[in-house]
């Protein structure tokens, strides 16, 4: 299974659009993970038109999209188990406040957003994994997305655009 994993489009009212190298990979997803700061439900539905979409909400988003969308979720592909949440709060311990998120639902994976910054790591045996965002640099020096495989096992990559 393939699953992309994005974050933090900051799309609203057209500003925005996403970008081409995304767009020509969300074409052999499997599934679609957003990472909440969405700001419009316009986004989802152009996700919707690659594959299906699991998504929540982030700390920018309104109530046309945080009325609508869980602040977390756990996402069952193939044999594991993935929590999404977006984090919120300060950047300086976002890893460690996503983990203990998730202590109790026995997750194999985190996908997480908020700090733009892409990151993959291990922590108490769980694979984080931040996408980064693919329209904004505020934060990191490069717009990347993620690319989630399950086979035999569990396997993560940035792609930087």
């Amino acid at each position: 299974m393939k699953i992309i994993c994005i974050s933090d489009t900051h799309i609203e009212n057209g500003n925005k659009k996403l970008p081409a190298a995304l767009t020509d990979a969300l074409e052999g997803a499997d599934l679609i993970l957003h990472a909440g700061d969405i700001t419009s439900m316009d986004v989802i539905g152009e996700l919707k038109a690659y594959a299906p979409v699991e998504a929540v909400a982030g700390n920018m988003d309104g109530l046309e999209v945080a009325g609508k969308l869980p602040e977390k979720t756990i996402i069952q592909a193939g044999n594991f188990s993935i929590g999404l949440i977006h984090g919120g709060g300060s950047v300086r311990d976002l890893e460690e406040r996503v983990v203990r998120k998730f202590r109790h639902d026995n997750v194999d994976c985190v996908v997480y957003g908020h700090s733009h910054r892409a990151n993959i790591e291990r922590r108490e045996g769980v694979l984080l994994v931040n996408p980064g965002s693919p329209t904004d640099r505020v934060h990191a020096t490069e717009n990347s997305y993620a690319v989630i495989t399950t086979n035999e096992e569990l396997n993560a990559e940035i792609i930087k655009i």
